[in-house]
């Protein structure tokens, strides 16, 4: 099982798009300072989040939706909405 998520920084305009097989131990993870890519925007909050049964390479698939242009933009439409 893969998830695919979505974190917006508290503190600045950065959102954050990735994908695990562990959402609770990744989110603990970027908010502690322990990923290198998002350490600077930290605290976090999770905007969004979808649950993949399949193979990787469709999880992956639906990481490069949320990642195109249209997908941030509806991201950017999420967060805001909160």
């Amino acid at each position: 099982m893969y998830y695919i998520y979505a974190i917006s920084s508290l503190s600045r305009n950065y959102i954050y798009i990735g994908m695990t097989e562990n959402l609770e131990n990744r989110f603990l993870r970027h908010n502690s300072g322990r990923e290198k890519t998002t350490k600077a925007y930290r605290p976090f909050k999770l905007i969004y989040s979808e649950t993949l049964d399949g193979e990787r390479s469709e999880a992956r698939k639906r990481e490069k939706y949320w990642k195109s242009g249209i997908g941030r933009e509806k991201l950017r439409l999420i967060r805001d909405k909160n």
